[in-house]
């Protein structure tokens, strides 16, 4: 679950990294992506798992669309602007996905992964949980690769560190922004159809990780891509282990304090910069 939190959380603080701006929306990209490989498997039977590329292409176009035809908009604008755009999307995706497909809770019921455990040395591993764990690494690894050692990785970095020179530079910042809003949606993209595995689907699931997403950037460091995947696993471990034996009422306050305690003591989080 860590691993699926770190995903979830680079697409956050990739968008944050290079524009200084917060997607609020983030968690309704998971949800529409959550909902895009349920469809998949409801209607045409495709296992959740096989529509991962699907889902990271659906995710990349909506976060590209939710640039040009909001985010460029407002980039200039007053910070206000650019805040309550993303919250204004956040209800617009919300309740447009209620209209569409009602509160019903939804799940995969058959798959590969779904509802398969594994005995191994006494333990008990659930194929689904260690499936979207290893391919969140995956991504996560792959987009690790593309930001450090690409290219294009090295234009985007440059844009996240100062956008007007790199401009002077010859680097095309708008396509760059662009490019962040796609990386992050992909991000988002495939940890909603890895999700859709084992968790349930509603208009509101979004909101449940969004939050977590917050404080795993907020604990790694915003715009800091090794601060998210370590902070995610940091995050998992304390939800799953405070669940397990202080009690599962308690396994979210515990997260959501470790949150409030980092932004009094190292407001930057564990890897940001100054």
């Amino acid at each position: 679950m860590g691993l699926v939190y770190a995903l979830v959380a680079l697409g956050l603080t990739i968008i944050f990294g290079v524009m200084d701006l917060v997607n609020f929306a983030h968690g309704e990209f998971l949800m529409l992506s959550m909902y895009c490989s349920f469809w998949f498997y409801s209607l045409l039977g495709i296992d959740p798992m096989l529509t991962v590329p699907v889902t990271a292409v659906f995710g990349g176009l909506l976060g590209v669309a939710t640039y040009y035809l909001l985010i460029k908009h407002v980039l200039h604008g007053p910070l206000l602007a650019q805040l309550f755009s993303t919250f204004g999307l956040l209800l617009f995706l919300q309740n447009l996905a209620l209209f569409l497909w009602g509160p019903d809770f939804r799940l995969v019921n058959r798959g590969w992964l779904v509802d398969r455990v594994w005995q191994l040395a006494g333990l008990r591993i659930d194929a689904a949980l260690l499936g979207a764990g290893v391919t969140s690494l995956l991504g996560f690894g792959l987009t690790y690769l593309l930001i450090n050692h690409t290219r294009v990785g090295t234009a985007l970095l440059a844009t996240s560190i100062d956008a007007e020179g790199a401009r002077y530079m010859g680097i095309d910042t708008d396509r760059m922004n662009a490019l962040a809003w796609a990386i992050g949606g992909a991000c988002v993209g495939i940890a909603g159809a890895l999700l859709a595995n084992f968790f349930y689907i509603t208009p509101t699931t979004g909101l449940v990780f969004v939050m977590l997403a917050f404080t795993t950037v907020a604990l790694g460091g915003f715009g800091s891509v090794a601060g998210a995947l370590w902070a995610g696993v940091i995050i998992g471990v304390i939800q799953t282990l405070g669940g397990l034996y202080i009690g599962s009422q308690f396994k979210f306050p515990l997260v959501y304090s470790l949150y409030f305690i980092i932004m009094l003591v190292r407001p930057r989080g564990l890897f940001g910069w100054r």
